[in-house]
């Protein structure tokens, strides 16, 4: 029952930062201590759709099919998902409006939970190997780093009637970032003039508009994800690399002072409460790591009993 509960929380933190432009939930299932799960679950499920119409695979076969859905880790996928759910809907009706009214603060919290989300990453990197961070680690994430940087000042757009195709590409491409820390889908909706419409068509419960955004998103995850396994199972320490620089890079959008055309200005208004929420943001993550670091233990202990 525990575990229920807590992945069901997982769930809603990572639904939660779906909603927020800036906030992966890549970046939130990381700090939770799901991502690798996650990542496993989604490629198995991939590859039973494949299995079940022969894509790749041979002859289309619904025992295979039947077997590898069997061995999803369903106590994790099942809790994880409806919380999402709940939590993305219940977010584009109350984050919203927090978001408009009270930008700064907002993004000064957002600032710090990520700014401390980057430990994750940049830590599994060092015990990959004794050495820590090499000169060409560095290189690499400062790339990625600049890459999202660049990417995250861009002046956003606004569709406000997009068509069936719009929307699906817009879906396949947002939903990477549930899978890749440091991209924000609430982010890249918003660079491109759909994060609006988007919202807007959940709180209305335009299930046409919302049918349309999920078959792009399944496209999106078939085409990406199965890559990314591969690269977490062969090539890990680039990959992580990588990760913490688009982790870094993404702070750029989440920088509490800016302008509508995304203009980092300097620090002006409200700096006592920008500060305060940016230290409840560091906490937050911090809590979250020694939790998770906690319930760890426990799970290992219980094996091992």
């Amino acid at each position: 029952m525990l575990s229920t509960v807590t992945n069901l929380v997982r769930g809603a933190l990572i639904g939660v930062a779906e909603v927020i432009p800036g906030v992966s939930g890549g970046t939130v299932a990381l700090i939770v201590g799901i991502y690798e799960s996650l990542i496993d679950a989604i490629a198995r499920g991939v590859l039973a759709v494949r299995q079940l119409f022969g894509l790749g695979t041979g002859k289309p076969s619904s025992r295979a099919f039947a077997a590898t859905l069997r061995g999803l880790p369903w106590p994790l996928l099942i809790p994880v998902a409806a919380g999402m759910a709940i939590a993305f809907v219940a977010g584009a009706r109350f984050i919203e409006p927090l978001l408009e009214e009270h930008p700064v603060r907002m993004r000064a919290l957002f600032f710090g939970l990520v700014l401390a989300g980057v430990f994750v990453p940049a830590h599994m990197v060092t015990r990959l190997a004794p050495g820590g961070w090499r000169p060409r680690d560095l290189a690499v994430g400062g790339a990625a780093a600049g890459f999202l940087f660049w990417l995250t000042g861009l002046p956003p757009g606004n569709i406000s009637d997009p068509g069936p195709l719009v929307i699906v590409a817009s879906a396949a491409v947002a939903i990477c970032a549930l899978v890749l820390p440091g991209v924000s889908g609430s982010f890249l909706l918003l660079s491109i003039g759909m994060y609006e419409t988007t919202i807007h068509a959940v709180n209305a419960r335009q299930f046409g508009y919302i049918a349309l955004f999920g078959l792009g998103a399944v496209i999106g995850l078939a085409s990406f994800v199965t890559l990314l396994r591969w690269l977490l199972e062969n090539r890990a320490r680039i990959t992580l690399v990588v990760i913490s620089g688009l982790m870094a890079g993404s702070l750029r959008a989440l920088w509490p002072w800016q302008s509508e055309g995304r203009e980092l200005l300097a620090p002006s208004t409200d700096t006592g409460m920008v500060l305060l929420l940016f230290a409840a943001g560091i906490l937050i993550v911090v809590g979250l790591l020694l939790v998770e670091r906690r319930l760890g233990i426990s799970e290992e202990q219980t094996d091992l009993g």
